[in-house]
């Protein structure tokens, strides 16, 4: 499948996820960055460029997982997915606290946590930020 995305699947993506990343949360308006639509399973993977394999992603999010799909939890000797935004549900997965941190519920939860770098210094301090603005 190719990889153009049309304006009416963009808009589908977008308004599902109704403006903000699929993965940290962040709504669109409170970043200085353009989003990302972005491939679940990457087309290298065999990924296809339809609604069920598309999220909207903040770039931080979307750069940190690339082409990636699963990766080692500590203590864990298996591969671990990543949370998948169509088949998953967020809440059984993360929680945000007030602190801004983004605390695991699963190993779904770990590995995404882990290789999205959702805890990087700079995102905990912004999302408290915006949980004080009451704007997450």
């Amino acid at each position: 499948m190719s990889r153009y995305i049309s304006e009416a699947l963009r808009k589908l993506v977008i308004e599902r996820a109704l403006y903000s990343c699929e993965y940290c949360r962040i709504h669109s308006e409170n970043s200085f960055f353009t989003f990302h639509i972005e491939h679940i399973v990457s087309l290298k993977h065999g990924g296809k460029t339809i609604p069920e394999n598309l999220a909207f992603a903040c770039p931080i999010c979307n750069l940190n997982k690339g082409t990636d799909i699963a990766t080692f939890v500590e203590d864990v000797e298996d591969v671990v997915r990543f949370f998948h935004p169509r088949n998953d549900n967020w809440d059984e997965h993360f929680e945000i606290q007030q602190s801004g941190l983004i605390s695991h519920k699963t190993l779904i939860g770990a590995s995404t946590v882990k290789t999205l770098n959702l805890n990087h210094p700079d995102s905990i301090i912004e999302r408290r930020e915006m949980i004080r603005l009451k704007l997450l």
